[in-house]
């Protein structure tokens, strides 16, 4: 495993990483991963904007959270209080998105998650014959326990991204009063079920390629 630094939009030495797997036999899957409000949704779109802009139409972002667990059924089962815990997403129709995206040269469409609705919409993601490159981003990707397991394999580069528990705390704190929570449910949320989520992604990685420390 190799091991970087990463600092604000200094993402060149990332983006050449990356950049390299356009040129693979096959259509390539770079997965990003690390613990909620980690960085690693900054530090995708980071990558797949410089990579848009130097190679056009030839990379799309496709997000894990767009598997959620619909938030009706969520409610259904009692778990909207942990949405976000590793059971609470379609895990199987993630692998076989993946799975596609590798295999099938014909365009595929994938859902796309929207935290205004706090669901997902299907089919707005298109990944045509065109692209050579999906990032897919996401808490669990290297998780090394069953279902979670099966996306490792299909990645053909998987980074983990690290920060600090202190500033991490600080920006999930942050998002949720973002999202128009009050102070004491952002606190219940960001020292509750996200900071469980938190330690058991960074305790357990399935094999990165590439450990990335953000630094602030």
């Amino acid at each position: 495993m190799q091991q970087t630094t990463w600092r604000g939009s200094e993402v060149g030495h990332l983006v050449e990483r990356a950049e390299r797997l356009l040129h693979g036999e096959h259509r390539m899957v770079l997965g990003i991963a690390g613990a909620p409000a980690s960085g690693k949704s900054t530090l995708a779109e980071l990558v797949l904007g410089a990579l848009d802009a130097a190679h056009p139409g030839k990379v799309v972002g496709v997000g894990m959270d767009a598997f959620h667990i619909g938030h009706r059924i969520l409610e259904q089962r009692g778990q909207v209080g942990v949405k976000g815990a590793p059971h609470t997403f379609d895990v199987t129709g993630y692998v076989a998105l993946l799975r596609r995206i590798r295999m099938e040269k014909e365009a595929i469409y994938a859902p796309e998650f929207h935290r205004d609705i706090e669901d997902s919409l299907a089919h707005t993601v298109q990944i045509g014959p065109e692209v050579r490159l999906v990032v897919t981003e996401g808490n669990y990707l290297l998780l090394p326990r069953d279902p979670w397991r099966h996306v490792r394999p299909l990645l053909d580069e998987g980074w983990f991204v690290f920060l600090d528990d202190e500033e991490r705390q600080h920006r999930m704190l942050a998002r949720h009063l973002s999202f128009g929570h009050s102070l004491a449910d952002a606190e219940r949320r960001t020292f509750g079920s996200d900071e469980v989520n938190a330690r058991l992604v960074n305790a357990a990685q399935n094999f990165p390629d590439l450990w990335v420390t953000q630094l602030v």
